[in-house]
C-alpha cells in the first residue's frame, strides 16, 4: 500500500505562528510548533519566521521536505487570495503587500495553498472536525473580532475579491445607530457578540442594573483579568446579570446564524472559539433563538453545533488546503 501523502499547515496569527505536519486523511504527526509572530519586525523577518516555523514542524514531525507534498498557509487581514498576497494586515502591521504563496512556494519548492484564516479554520472543521459528515457547513469563529468561512461540496468561497463569507461584518443592527465594529462600521454582528464586545456589554450593563450581580466585582478590572470566560462562569452559576448577557450574546449570534440560512442555506452552522467552552447550555440557547428567527422550512434542519478543533483547526485547515491543491494537480 502505498504511503499517505503528507502537507504542512501554517496558521499565522498576529501574536503567534502555528504549524505541523498532517497526513491525508487530517490527523497531525507531532504536536504544533509554535513561534511568535513579531510583525512589528518588518514582513521580510515575518516571511523569514513563517519558513522557520515550517521547517521545525517537519522536524518535529520527525519527516525531511522531501516527505512533503505540499504546504498550506492560512493568514488574517485584507488579502488577494488569487495571488497569494496579504495586502494591509490590521493586526500584523507594519506588513503591506505581503507576497506570502510566491515566497513559501520558492523557499521549500512545494505547491503552497494561500487562504483566510477564518476559510482555513472552517476547512478543519468541515475536513475532520465538526462537520466533517456534512456537505455543506458556516464556520463562526468568536475571539477578539468574529471571523467566518463558508463550505459548500468542498469548496471554500472565496468570492470574487477573496472576502466571500466575512459575515463577522453582517449588519445585524442599524448602520447609523447600532454599536461601532472595530472595522469602524456601525452594527456589525462583529460588534455584539465577539469575545471582546461580550466583555463591553457586560460592563455597560452592569452600569446601569440595580440588582445583585458579582460582576460588579469586575467594574474596574482590566481586560486581562476580565473576559468572556467570567461573564459566562457567572451565567453558569446563576448571576442573573451574567445570564442577561449570555441570553443576548446566544440572541445576536442566532441572528448571524439567520441570516447565513437565509442566504447560503448549510446543512451546519458550526461556532468555534472560546466562547463555546462555556458547553451545551450555550449552544441550546443559541439553536432556540434560530429556531425562532429562522426561515421556517430550511431553519428546521439545520444542525447547529460546536467547532472539535479548537485552536488546531486554523493549521489543520491550512493543511486540507494545500491536499486540495494537491489533489488538482
Amino acid at each position: 500500500m502505498p504511503e499517505q501523502p503528507k502537507f504542512v499547515g501554517l496558521d499565522v496569527g498576529g501574536t503567534t505562528m502555528k504549524s505541523a505536519v498532517v497526513t491525508s486523511d487530517g490527523r497531525p504527526l507531532s504536536e504544533p510548533v509554535v513561534m511568535d509572530t513579531e510583525p512589528q519586525r518588518g514582513q521580510e523577518a515575518g516571511l523569514e519566521t513563517m519558513c522557520e516555523t515550517i521547517r521545525r514542524a517537519v522536524s518535529a514531525a520527525k519527516l525531511t521536505l522531501a516527505d512533503i507534498a505540499a504546504i498550506g498557509v492560512g493568514t488574517p487581514g485584507l488579502m488577494d487570495i488569487k495571488a497569494g498576497l496579504i495586502l494591509d494586515p490590521p493586526n500584523l502591521k507594519p506588513w503591506k503587500n505581503v507576497p506570502v504563496r510566491n515566497h513559501i512556494a520558492t523557499v521549500f519548492g512545494k505547491p503552497t495553498a494561500f487562504q483566510n484564516d477564518a476559510n482555513a479554520a472552517a476547512y478543519g472543521e468541515f475536513w475532520v472536525g465538526a462537520a466533517q459528515d456534512a456537505r455543506s457547513m458556516v464556520l463562526f469563529t468568536l475571539g477578539t473580532g468574529v471571523g467566518s468561512g463558508i463550505i459548500i461540496d468542498d469548496a471554500i468561497i472565496e468570492g470574487e475579491h477573496s472576502h466571500g463569507g466575512e459575515l463577522g461584518h453582517m449588519r445585524i443592527a442599524m448602520p447609523d445607530t447600532g454599536r461601532q465594529c472595530g472595522c469602524g462600521a456601525r452594527g456589525c454582528l462583529e460588534a455584539y457578540a465577539s469575545a471582546t464586545n461580550v466583555v463591553r456589554r457586560a460592563r455597560e450593563d452592569m452600569a446601569c442594573y440595580r440588582g445583585e450581580t458579582k460582576l460588579r466585582a469586575y467594574y474596574t478590572a482590566n481586560d486581562d483579568d476580565f473576559t468572556a470566560k467570567e461573564v459566562f462562569d457567572l451565567a453558569a452559576g446563576g448571576d442573573e446579570l451574567a445570564m442577561k448577557v449570555v441570553d443576548d450574546t446566544a440572541y445576536y449570534l442566532a441572528l448571524g446564524a439567520c441570516a447565513a440560512i437565509a442566504s447560503v442555506d448549510p446543512e451546519m452552522i458550526v461556532f468555534g472559539g472560546g466562547m463555546v467552552a462555556s458547553g451545551e447550555w450555550f449552544r441550546a440557547k443559541i439553536e432556540a433563538y434560530v429556531k425562532r428567527y429562522g426561515l421556517p422550512f430550511p431553519t428546521k434542519s439545520v444542525k447547529i453545533a460546536f467547532a472539535k478543533l479548537g485552536s488546531d483547526a486554523g493549521f489543520i485547515g491550512a493543511a486540507g488546503c494545500a491536499r486540495m491543491l494537491y489533489r488538482r494537480g
